[in-house]
């Protein structure tokens, strides 16, 4: 096989790959469709499916590194109430 054969075997081979993946894509939209048809939320199902994509220990670290952000915003929401509660006393 000359060079320009392999070239456009692998240019069509490159082609039908992005044929079915535009084909696979479509098939995800249609089931979102039907998840939201049903009453669920997309978007807490796309992140569901995005956080079981990821290896279990990572999963759990990153969870664990959003807990510890929240506990930290939760109490710095809360510093400046009492600190004004204290000053007006």
């Amino acid at each position: 096989m000359d060079n320009g054969s392999q070239l456009l075997s692998a240019i069509e081979r490159i082609e039908r790959l992005h044929e079915e993946k535009k084909n696979l894509e479509e098939d995800v939209r249609e089931i979102y469709s039907e998840i939201a048809a049903q009453g669920y939320d997309k978007k807490a199902v796309r992140e569901i499916v995005k956080r079981r994509s990821k290896d279990p220990s990572e999963r759990t670290e990153f969870e664990a590194i959003v807990e510890l952000y929240e506990q930290a915003i939760a109490q710095a929401s809360r510093a400046p109430a009492g600190r004004a509660r204290e000053e007006a006393a």
